[in-house]
């Protein structure tokens, strides 16, 4: 097991913890972090583009000028997509862009972008993460004494009950105002997030529930 140095607020080491290696150790599998990016993009594409066809441009019911004696080019309705204002060739439409992948390439995926983040010694453990107040400043100051500029803070469920979630409350609300800091819950961690921000920070409460859900 691979064991990672516990810090406080202030930057400071205050212990250890052994991370799991069937989580934070698995062979990483690039192919599937490729395509779980590639899917996490596509189902967030809204694919409502739209234009129309010569088939739905209005007008264009009567031939433009007589088919011949005119000196000029054939035509057969001011709507062609040759005309200005005509209709479009291949025009797109709605669609949807989605993909799925099954739950165990999913799960690999995930444990293929936490073991690299291990392995590059960009993933940080927080003996606790709490804020009085969800305050900007306070969160700014936290993340100064931890040098860290682009991270992606991982708390406690959302849904949990008593000091854990007003905790949870109040590192998101102080955070989301902050350029290059995303705040995410154990249960909705992605692949894509995971490696677009440079480092990963997790609780000790959180890092156990990730234990929990993904083990």
């Amino acid at each position: 097991m691979a064991n990672v140095s516990v810090l406080n607020m202030n930057g400071q080491q205050v212990g250890e913890v052994e991370l799991v290696d069937s989580i934070f150790a698995v062979d990483v599998k690039e192919n599937l972090v490729h395509t779980a990016v590639l899917a996490y993009l596509a189902n967030r594409r809204q694919g409502t583009q739209s234009a129309k066809t010569r088939a739905e441009v209005r007008g264009g019911g009567r031939k433009p000028w007589k088919q011949k004696g005119t000196g000029r080019a054939r035509q057969g309705s001011i709507r062609s997509p040759q005309w200005t204002g005509g209709g479009v060739v291949f025009a797109p439409k709605p669609r949807d862009y989605s993909f799925k992948m099954n739950r165990t390439e999913k799960l690999l995926a995930l444990k293929s972008a936490l073991t690299t983040r291990v392995q590059e010694n960009k993933f940080i453990v927080l003996d606790e993460l709490a804020l009085a107040e969800a305050k900007t400043k306070a969160m700014v100051n936290v993340l100064t004494a931890l040098e860290l500029k682009k991270a992606l803070i991982v708390t406690e469920d959302k849904v949990s009950e008593g000091r854990a979630a007003d905790n949870s409350k109040n590192v998101m609300l102080a955070a989301r105002n902050i350029q290059g800091i995303k705040t995410a819950n154990v249960n909705n961690i992605n692949v894509y997030d995971i490696l677009k921000y440079d480092t990963v920070v997790v609780t000790k409460e959180a890092l156990a529930k990730i234990e929990e859900v993904y083990a």
